[in-house]
């Protein structure tokens, strides 16, 4: 037998006795610590969401199921009432009109805000010399806190003193009510909101027009298309994920505004300018005996229409996901 043969041997023996069956309980322990390993870094972020969206979601349901007063929130001995508290929601005149209020103040509000956010994104997209220092400016309303901003809209809109007045008093108009009239009230929580909204509208929609390429303009001009024509053929169907999720996550904010208009109007005059979302704060704490059950319920009205939203949302990118494929 050569020395070859006598060193091959050995190894070969080595190789088979190393995939052999006593490797299976290490290759086990490895594939365990790799589970344990990740489970440790994925465990704070399942602990944040427990506690803070799981938790909540269902003590808010738990409360909209139960009929809760004052000693029986502190007791936590309320009787199960089931859908008693929606139905009491869905049968009180207010909630027609709220319900209308809502979908108003979202809509209109988001339309505006895409518009010109999308508008002002297009504009800066030029490149000029002073688009960073006024793109910069644009993002103030955005980076004040909001009861900064709801404070300084109720100052201007002060129908006394405020400063819109002021200028419209030159222009020969009488004073507006702006936040005292029923006819004006809502109209001006939605004008602040659009005011607040503009930027992120902006900045979404400028990050989605950065990733178009600029090749496609060229080719475009070439080509003798106007610039009315590149923003239709070009810019707008490529903006179309961006703008869809921009809509979203705008539609899911402004359903659940509460602050602007509370601060602004406090849903008055009457309930002029009352939302879900501000009914919901005045059955549960708005009044010396609470209704936690009833705020607990048109709560979970707002989140069902979220999630509704959200739902069409996730239909429409898959729908477009299988006609690219």
């Amino acid at each position: 037998m050569t020395i070859a043969a006598r060193v091959d041997r050995p190894r070969v023996s080595a190789v088979s006795q190393a995939s052999g069956p006593d490797t299976q309980p290490l290759r086990r322990r490895a594939r365990r610590r790799r589970r344990l390993t990740a489970l440790a870094f994925v465990a704070p972020l399942i602990a944040y969401l427990a506690a803070f969206y799981v938790y909540p979601l269902y003590r808010n349901l738990d409360l909209s199921l139960r009929d809760y007063t004052v000693r029986s929130f502190v007791a936590g001995d309320a009787p199960f009432s089931g859908w008693d508290n929606f139905q009491k929601v869905l049968d009180d005149p207010t909630f027609g009109p709220a319900m209308r209020h809502t979908m108003v103040f979202t809509f209109v509000s988001i339309a505006f805000q895409y518009v010109i956010g999308l508008a002002l994104a297009v504009f800066f997209n030029r490149h000029f010399r002073l688009a960073p220092t006024l793109r910069a400016l644009f993002l103030i309303p955005w980076l004040l806190p909001l009861i900064v901003s709801a404070s300084t809209w109720s100052w201007m809109l002060n129908s006394e003193s405020g400063v819109v007045n002021y200028f419209l008093h030159f222009l020969g108009v009488g004073p507006v009510g702006w936040l005292t009239s029923p006819d004006w009230a809502l109209t001006s929580v939605i004008i602040a909101n659009i005011w607040i909204g503009i930027p992120f509208n902006l900045v979404i929609l400028y990050s989605g027009l950065q990733n178009i390429p600029g090749e496609l303009y060229e080719a475009a001009s070439l080509d003798g298309a106007s610039a009315w024509q590149q923003f239709r053929r070009i810019t707008f169907p490529l903006l179309r994920p961006v703008s869809a999720i921009t809509l979203l996550l705008g539609l899911v904010y402004t359903l659940k505004v509460f602050d602007l208009i509370w601060i602004m109007t406090k849903g008055g005059p009457g309930d002029t300018s009352s939302t879900l979302a501000t009914w919901s704060y005045q059955l549960g704490f708005g009044t010396l005996l609470p209704k936690f059950g009833p705020g607990a319920a048109v709560g979970n009205i707002l989140i069902l229409i979220a999630l509704v939203f959200g739902l069409l949302y996730i239909r429409v990118q898959s729908g477009q996901r299988r006609q690219e494929a």
